[in-house]
């Protein structure tokens, strides 16, 4: 097979997952973003490997859309960053297996401050949804990945939804470009604000 064609077949495989993740029926959605909405203190996004750089790119976005927002690497958690998570924070932990040890360690000293907590997995049966407040279940499938190893689907559907998540809390909070400018004043995208 020539390399342009698996690079074709793995966009278009992805774009269906896409697809299919955004057909499936989210029960509990509404009450999660009413969490997020109305939370008094800051989002807190923690995982590691794949989930944790995608769980960072999700607080950025929810920082710069005008929902606070911090990224806590699970194993300085567990070292001592615990403490920057408060009793008014809401913190999600994202694992496609839902049974990743440090996450699931941060478990109780995250309930013993208060914090809420979200469990983003795509095993609704595991250890992660079980132990959380809250959980958000996605379907991916299988991986774009030909060995279905490598987290390919599954890391864009966190994305994805993480996306979804911080549009809707920004359009809710009414936030305007104005508000985007002070968030961003930099960059051609500040630039590009700063004309109008």
């Amino acid at each position: 097979m020539k390399l342009e064609q698996m690079f074709k077949e793995t966009l278009e495989f992805e774009s269906k997952v896409l697809e299919k993740a955004a057909q499936s029926i989210y029960p509990n959605i509404q009450e999660i973003l009413k969490l997020l909405a109305e939370t008094k203190g800051k989002v807190v996004i923690t995982g590691l490997g794949k989930s944790g750089h995608i769980g960072k790119k999700i607080s950025a976005s929810l920082s710069s859309t005008g929902t606070p927002s911090v990224f806590m690497h699970a194993t300085e958690g567990l070292h001592g960053d615990l403490g920057l998570i408060q009793k008014d924070d809401v913190v999600i932990l994202i694992s496609n297996s839902g049974e990743t040890a440090e996450l699931l360690n941060l478990l109780p000293s995250i309930h013993k401050i208060g914090a809420k907590t979200i469990g983003m997995t795509s095993k609704e049966t595991s250890s992660l949804a079980k132990g959380c407040d809250h959980k958000i279940i996605y379907n991916y499938g299988k991986e774009a990945d030909p060995l279905n190893l490598a987290p390919t689907s599954s890391a864009l559907v966190v994305l994805a939804i993480g996306d979804a998540i911080a549009i809707s809390l920004s359009q809710y909070k009414n936030f305007k470009k104005e508000d985007f400018h002070i968030f961003h004043p930099g960059g051609s995208l500040g630039k590009q604000l700063e004309k109008k």
